[in-house]
């Protein structure tokens, strides 16, 4: 909606499964390789793009630097202005305080990341300690799901598509079925001596 109201054709959408608190972003990247200069990135909220260490928010605002990727987003109005053709003056001003503003949203975000995992950790660690912490409930069926995918030897995305689980469970369980493997292993190994 906000595309068409502002005259903006979408060339490519891009949807992203992993934390904007990681650089390490697939589809984000794919998407900048196929940026050109001068291309709008809509997003919905800045923190959907980073909630980034400021090392790491550097790393990628440099790369949205070089390849001259103007970043609009909903909940900042004054990058609006970068979707229509203005003059040369006006552009470069909202562009520098669009980079001001992006740097404080970033920063906000990233705190915001931070206070909600520490409140979150002392929470879970009172709960503990009150013996009133149980955890998520495992989903046995989908688990199950997922570790008949990779006994069929399915790539990991076409895994996360089709469960709609994360890359950090995926591992785990992959992890697991690693662990249980060499356990089976191990266990008929012994098996194997104590017939002899």
């Amino acid at each position: 909606m906000f595309a068409t109201e502002h005259g903006l054709r979408i060339a490519a959408r891009y949807v992203e499964n992993e934390s904007g608190a990681k650089l390490h972003r697939p589809e984000l990247f794919r998407l900048l390789s196929d940026c050109e200069p001068g291309d709008v990135l809509l997003v919905e909220q800045v923190d959907r793009l980073s909630r980034l260490t400021s090392p790491d928010w550097i790393k990628l605002r440099n790369l949205l630097d070089t390849k001259q990727v103007r970043i609009v987003a909903l909940d900042l109005p004054t990058s609006w202005i970068l979707t229509a053709p203005i003059d040369e003056f006006t552009g470069r001003m909202f562009a520098a305080i669009n980079a001001m503003m992006l740097d404080v949203l970033a920063a906000v975000a990233r705190k915001d990341y931070e206070d909600r995992r520490r409140r979150q950790a002392e929470g879970t660690a009172k709960a503990k300690a009150a013996g009133l912490y149980k955890g998520r409930p495992e989903n046995k069926t989908r688990n199950a799901a997922i570790s008949s995918l990779l006994r069929d030897g399915r790539s990991w995305r076409d895994i996360m598509d089709a469960t709609g689980c994360s890359r950090t469970l995926l591992a785990k369980i992959a992890r697991d079925r690693r662990l249980q493997a060499g356990a089976d292993a191990a266990i008929r190994a012994a098996e194997s001596v104590a017939h002899r």
